[in-house]
Parts: C-alpha cells; structure tokens; sequence
C-alpha cells in the first residue's frame, strides 16, 4: 500500500532534495535572530523565530512547567516538541540558561539541573528557525545540535524522521510526557505503529506502511519519514533516492495558495494515530487547523486503546471502552486503564460440574490478540460447551469450525466485520424472585399496618431514648462531681474503681507497651470475656493530669472505625487511667518493621487508606478539628481483622470549630514532626499531613524512615523515594516484591505531596483519600524538603 509510481518517486526526489538543501544547508544565520550564549529565560518569556510563528521557552502544563517549542497564535498552544518528557514538571520560577560552554540546563530551585541540549563541541550561539527548529551553533556557525534530530510526538515541514528513531505519543492532551503509543521508522523501510507496552513484535503492530524490505539490498538502504514544506509526507530511501510509500501529497493549486501561510505538522496522537494537520495563518496571528490525513479511520483500531478485558465502541463519535462481560472498570474514571472480573473464581469441578458455578457469553463479531493455549476442530455450539468444562478455559474464539481457547486476561479485544463467535465464561448470577401481585386491598391493608407500626416504634424509640439520656446525664454528673475532671459535658464514658482494674490487669502484670506519658497493660473484664488495654499515666502529676484530660477530650466523643475506641477511665485520688478497646495484632511498626513477611501490597494499600480516613475524621468530621501531633506507625493499631486504629491521643491539640491554626510548643517523634514545628509559627492539621506522608512512605517501602544501616543514598526514605520518582525507578523501593506499578506511583506521589516543606503546598486529608481511592489524579510533586532528624 502507499507504493509510487517512478515517474511519482523522480518527482518526489526532486522535492525532498529541495527540502533537505534548504533545512540541512549551512548558510549564514540571520545575526538578530541569535541568542547568545550569556543569555537566560524565564517564564512568561520565550525565544521567537523570526516569522514570530514558532516559540521556544517554558510553557505551563497542569499544575507544573515544562520546557518545549510550540506554534504561536492560539491560545491553547500547540506544542510540537517538549524536552525531558520524563522528568518531573518545574515551578515557574525555573530558568533556562547555557553552562559548561556546550549545554543547555534548566535550573530549578526544587531539584537537580537538567539537560535540554548538549554538544560535543563549545556552544556560542542558539536560534529559533523558522521551520520550528531549535539549534544551537558553534563559533563558526555550523550546526552542532538540533531539536529536529530529537523528535518527541511530532515532525514539522522540513524534519525527517531517520531510520530507528521513534516517535513517542503524549499521555494526555495535557501531559506530554511519554505515552502508551510508538511510531517506529524500521531500518528495513517500514514504518510501524505499536503500543509502548508491548514486545513490538508483528502481532502488536497495529497500523505499518508495507514496505519492508521494500525489494532493497537491506545492506544499501537508509530509510527516513520525510514531511517537507509542501505537506508532502512520505517514506524515502536515501541511499537509491527513490520514494517507497507516499502518505499524503498536497494538490499544486493548495499549495500553490498556501505556501507562505502554512505550516504542517505530522503527530502521533494521544490516541495512536498517526494524522498529518496543516496550520494555515492570517494576519491576525491566529490559525486554523485542519487534519488532512489519518493513519487509521478510527482509534479503535489501535491495538491496546483499550487494556485488558476491554474493548473499543464510538458513541457519538466519540471512542469509549467497555468491560468484557463478567468483568468492571479497574478505574471508572480511567476506562483505558482495562477491566477485572467481577466474581470469585469457584473451584474448578471439570466437565458438567462447572455449569453449577459458571455460564457462557456469547458475543459475536469479536477477536483479540492472545495466542490460544489450544485449537481444536469441532461445532460452534460443542465450542461454548467445550469451555465451559475446560478449567484452564476462560473464553473461546471459533474461527473457521476451530474452538481457539484461551485464558484470562485478553488483550487486544475488539470487533471484527469477518463473523467471529466469543464465547466468555462468567459467574452464575442469582436471578431475584418478582414479588407476587397483590389486590388494591391487601396492599392499602399492608400501608396502613406498616405506618402504625412505624408510628408507634419511633414514639416508644424516643420515650426510650430520653429515659436513657437522663440516666446518663446523672450518672456522668456524679461521676465528675466524684472525680473533679472538669470534662466536656458530651464525654459519656463507664467510671471504673482503681482496684476493678487492678485486678483486670493481674496486678498490672501483662505489659503491652508504653505511650506518651504511660505504660499500657493487658487486662480482661466480664470474667475474662473481653480483653482491653489499660494505660496507666506514670509521669509528674501535671503532665499526667494534662495528658489524662487531653485523651478523655479527644477520644471520649469520637467514634470511628479507624481510631482505638475508648471505653472507659479510672480517677481515683492522684491515679489516673484509661480503658481501651485491645488491639490483638499490635503495632504497625511491628507489622511493617519486625515482621518476618512483609504485608502484601494489597494489604498496605488497605492500611495507607485506613490511617488517612481516621486522619480525615479528626481534621474534618469532628465537632472541632482536633490536631493528633503524633502521628507514627507506633501509634497505629491493628484489631483482630487487620484494620488500621489510630492511638494515643496524649499530645492531640484541639482547634475551635471557626479555627484552623494555633500556637503550641514542640511535640511529635522525630523522624515525623512537620518544619513548621522548628519555625514558631501557627500549627495546623497539614502538621498530620506531613507525619502521614512519612508513615504512607513506611507503608509502601516496608523500612523506617531514617535508617543508618542502608547505603548513604538511602539513609533518609523521603530523599531516595523522590530520587526514585524522579528517574523512574520506583521499582527499586520495593525489590523482590510483585506490586502494581500504578498503584505504586500513584502513593510514592501522594506520600511526596504530604510532606512538603510549605503546608499551603500539602493536601488536606480529604483529597489524599480521594486520591488513594483513585478518584482524583495524583499531579506530578515537586522535590519535598529532607526531614528533619
């Protein structure tokens, strides 16, 4: 396909040598146009071509800057190529400024210099041509580095794409980093479309021109992608000087109109296809877009627009992907991401025995790209049956009177024009019984009865309610007339005798541990039948007096899930102590730090998220925001099922309900106290954030933050984990384990946000839940401060 004719490749040659002459020509540049090597940029500043139609400096990407060339005139700009697309964005105080006689650096105040360009010769002087191309020149004003040999998603009238180089899609219209989609200029003259995640072997591609080998000695062939500045985009052999495959040729009469006018640009989209656009200007600098050529006529063709378990549909011409039967959305606000089943594997019976647990879907016109584990010859309708007994079997293809059976996950599903049966195995569903019909009677017969009832239930409800609340009511008024507590009238908590909980406690035998101010005890109640923990306050009588009312305040009207619940206390004479709920699993310290195993990751998502929702009712949810100020995995408790239970509220600080700062001396565990501690300004809830970032990055990497054993680059975990981001090298925080990269990523970012030196910079509680949970994107994080020792 696209092959020329040779009286088309003799006139294609001849314009693609026009075209190289011009860009590739060493003439004399324009001297105002040069920048020179003392100059600097910043933001909103930038480096214009002459024509003013190309510009190249910092541009603003979602929350951060990146450094690229874009065309002028929009306000949505177009970018046409970005540097360092794998790093992370800079703030906008970021200067690009030459070093070191041949680089182009971008300095930021958060983190390391980065390279933008650099030669093998001393730099004198750079410029932004005309034809979109950034260049840096030496002092004879030769060439020595151009952003036309380092293409990123795009090339522009007058760029090549050369034999193995690649053209890499952005994530998103809005990020431009790298992408899930490659176009490869193969140096056996085909140029191949694949997605980034795949063995970019012939089955995964999913777009190619069709020229391999193209009939060429592969010894005596240099094969380029030229776009030249009449919109002419072909695949070329430079060597023999003979088009292989035109793509697009823009009619004499258009160009002829619009030769002055127009730029072309030929970009690999977000969605993977490949598609040439004109920009034609007017004199009021602005432009209009116009798409001339695709490589696909529909994204849905691209192979892994969809992930696993999905396919590609267009509604409304818009592309959309849909779960397989049996399966949902790992993301429901990233369709893309691919779908997981939505029901338990039952164990497998073999043969007739599987249609107890098991049904098949039939879907018709379907295909995808997996290599089946066994094709057999039979019927369509022996096919279904034949799967459905299977064990290994999850879904089956019939092509050709041939049952291909397969596994799950699929990739690369979609539908077909060509009459493919799928056949997917999904969980039996229990059908719900329909209720029977009832006469006009029977029914006003039922309402009647159901609202008198109701009446009467809510009426004896509240008599019951109130004669509750007046016994409590009087008992908490003896009890503080008894214990001189001076605590908030909602504190409603059981009053125990010092000699009850010596004796629950053996004497204070069992230690399980201490806290702020206090060991804590195992004790039993009821007999023996429940088990609590009991923290005896040991300090000077103010400070235990001061952490006693401190935890009675904070705990005594919570309630939550995810914080130990307090039961009960003991105020006799100068003892003061306090009745938890018992905590069978211990610490988290100890799950995370002196466990043989550590959790799975599973697990420790569950855990990070348990933490921050019992952060989130604190800061939020409750009457007053209460400040923990010692937040640390010592803290947290596990109950009998593995459930996270913040602890130990002895150096809570309370805000009032209009409040949200307060001045207060010290507090916290070093490793995990916020800056602003050291600083003596205002305290407020962003001092948890900062110790849950801490603990989140515990979570995720199974160490202490501060760990003088390891090696000099990993001693401080916050400093080594953003390194790791930073250099994509997350895999390094959690060698030998087998996680979910995203997953990963996704809390590595979280956990650096948290700990940001400025607390404006942190995010409350609320969205870092709503980030773990997937809801909200997780924006790329600036280089945190080192924590303090």
């Amino acid at each position: 396909m696209f092959l020329s004719s040779p009286p088309m490749a003799f006139i294609s040659t001849i314009f693609l040598v026009l075209s190289i002459t011009i860009v590739g020509g060493i003439a004399q540049p324009n001297q105002a146009s040069l920048i020179s090597f003392d100059n600097s940029l910043r933001y909103p500043h930038s480096w214009l071509s002459p024509s003013k139609r190309f510009a190249f400096g910092l541009y603003q990407q979602g929350s951060g800057f990146a450094v690229g060339i874009w065309l002028v005139g929009m306000e949505n700009k177009t970018i046409v190529w970005t540097a360092n697309r794998d790093k992370p964005l800079v703030t906008s105080n970021a200067v690009v400024e030459f070093a070191r006689d041949s680089e182009l650096l971008l300095r930021t105040e958060q983190g390391p210099e980065l390279v933008i360009a650099s030669a093998e010769v001393p730099v004198s002087y750079a410029a932004m041509l005309d034809s979109g191309n950034f260049v840096l020149y030496d002092r004879e004003y030769n060439i020595v580095w151009m952003s036309f040999d380092n293409p990123t998603d795009t090339i522009l009238g007058g760029q090549t794409l050369l034999a193995g180089k690649q053209l890499y899609s952005s994530f998103s219209q809005s990020n431009h980093s790298f992408g899930r989609f490659l176009l490869a200029m193969q140096s056996d003259g085909n140029l191949v479309s694949y997605p980034v995640n795949s063995e970019k072997t012939a089955p995964d591609a999913y777009w190619h021109t069709g020229t391999s080998g193209s009939g060429y000695n592969p010894e005596d062939i240099y094969f380029v992608l030229d776009l030249n500045s009449t919109g002419r985009l072909i695949v070329f052999n430079k060597n023999d000087s003979v088009t292989v495959a035109i793509l697009y040729e823009e009619s004499a009469s258009n160009f002829n109109n619009n030769n002055n006018n127009t730029i072309y640009r030929a970009t690999l989209d977000v969605d993977g296809v490949f598609r040439l656009y004109s920009h034609t200007y007017y004199e009021s600098r602005n432009y209009r877009v116009s798409r001339l050529w695709s490589s696909l006529n529909s994204s849905c063709l691209v192979k892994d627009i969809c992930a696993l378990n999905s396919f590609c549909a267009i509604n409304d011409n818009q592309t959309t992907c849909r779960c397989l039967p049996g399966h949902d959305f790992v993301d429901h606000n990233q369709s893309n991401l691919g779908c997981s089943r939505n029901f338990s594997e039952a164990e497998c019976r073999g043969g007739k025995g599987n249609a107890a647990f098991y049904n098949m879907t039939t879907m018709e016109n379907m295909e995808w790209g997996d290599t089946p584990y066994i094709a057999e010859q039979m019927s369509k309708e022996d096919c279904s049956i034949s799967c459905l007994e299977d064990c290994n079997c999850g879904a089956a293809l019939f092509v050709n009177n041939h049952c291909q059976k397969q596994q799950f996950p699929l990739k690369y599903v979609r539908r077909v024009d060509y009459g493919y049966a799928a056949f997917l195995k999904v969980g039996l569903i229990q059908k719900r019984r329909q209720p029977p019909i009832l006469s006009k009677i029977a029914m006003v017969q039922i309402v009647l009865v159901t609202s008198g009832f109701t009446i009467l239930s809510c009426v004896a409800l509240a008599i019951f309610v109130c004669f509750i609340l007046k016994i409590r009511v009087l008992t908490y008024k003896r009890t503080l007339k008894k214990g001189n507590l001076g605590l908030p009238e909602q504190v409603t908590l059981r009053l125990f005798t010092y000699t009850e909980l010596k004796r629950a406690t053996n004497s204070f035998k069992e230690e399980l541990g201490k806290g702020s101010f206090g060991t804590i005890y195992k004790g039993a109640l009821n007999k023996g039948k429940k088990l609590v923990a009991v923290k005896r306050l040991e300090k000077l009588v103010e400070e235990g007096e001061r952490e006693f009312r401190a935890e009675m305040r904070a705990i005594g009207r919570t309630h939550h899930r995810n914080l130990v619940r307090l039961l009960g206390f003991c105020a006799e004479d100068s003892k003061r102590l306090l009745v938890y709920e018992y905590m069978s699993n211990g610490s988290l310290a100890n799950l995370l730090f002196g466990a043989i195993l550590r959790p799975d990751w599973t697990e420790r998502l569950r855990i990070a998220l348990d933490v921050a929702r019992g952060i989130l009712y604190l800061h939020e949810e409750c009457e007053a925001p209460i400040i923990h100020c010692d937040i640390k995995p010592q803290n947290i408790l596990m109950d009998d099922c593995w459930n996270a239970k913040i602890s130990d509220f002895g150096l809570a600080k309370f805000l009032m309900p209009d409040q949200t700062r307060t001045f207060t001396g010290a507090r916290g565990t070093r490793g995990y106290v916020a800056p602003e501690w050291h600083k003596n300004i205002p305290i407020s809830v962003k001092a948890d954030v900062y110790s849950y970032g801490i603990v989140l990055l515990e979570i995720v990497c199974c160490r202490k933050n501060i760990d003088v054993n390891a090696s000099a680059e990993e001693i401080v975990l916050s400093s080594w984990a953003y390194k790791c981001f930073a250099a994509r090298d997350l895999y390094k925080l959690v060698i030998g384990e087998e996680v979910d990269m995203m997953s990963l990523e996704k809390m590595v970012k979280v956990g650096l946000w948290c700990i940001q030196e400025e607390p404006a910079l942190r995010p409350s509680m609320k969205c870092v839940v709503l980030m773990l949970e997937g809801i909200t994107e997780v924006p790329v994080p600036p280089c945190p401060t080192t924590p303090s020792m």
